[in-house]
């Protein structure tokens, strides 16, 4: 269930589009991660600046039918407990395999020391920990999906 305070900052961000664009916007609201300490700290990245890009598992998507993300797309995101942090929007999304992310990317992600081993470490433990829960390990020929994104509105 969606808080009333996230709707709140929907609102608040809504009034400041042409009212054009206003009309079809929508969005999801999500944390990152997969707990309180880890939503908190990347959050806390994307408000920053300092993170302007994410990546996920392309089976996941599968697993639970979900669409992609779309260019052009709205996110609240919130910590754990689904209080909104900030609105980003989808400017770019890729499907590549796990072990052609590039550098640049990794950076963009802007967690750790930025570095490209760091990176690719702590997402290999993450990726094992979501997969662990349907009986199955991560392979680094499995497609990710990058996204990149912008704040676009801080409450």
């Amino acid at each position: 269930m969606i808080k009333q305070s996230v709707k709140t900052m929907w609102g608040q961000f809504i009034e400041t589009l042409n009212p054009q664009e206003a009309k079809f916007a929508d969005y999801e609201a999500w944390p990152f991660g997969d707990g309180p300490e880890l939503a908190e700290e990347l959050a806390g990245l994307v408000k920053s600046g300092d993170k302007t890009a994410t990546c996920s598992l392309y089976q996941s998507y599968l697993d639970d039918l979900e669409e992609l993300p779309k260019v052009g797309a709205y996110n609240v995101i919130t910590d754990w407990n689904g209080n909104p942090i900030v609105i980003t929007r989808t400017m770019k999304v890729e499907l590549i395999p796990f072990n052609e992310v590039s550098e640049e990317f990794a950076y963009k992600e802007g967690e750790g020391d930025k570095s490209y081993d760091y990176w690719r470490r702590e997402h290999i433990k993450f990726f094992n920990r979501e997969l662990a829960e349907s009986g199955r390990t991560f392979d680094e020929n499995m497609y990710v999906v990058c996204e990149e994104f912008k704040v676009v509105y801080e409450g």
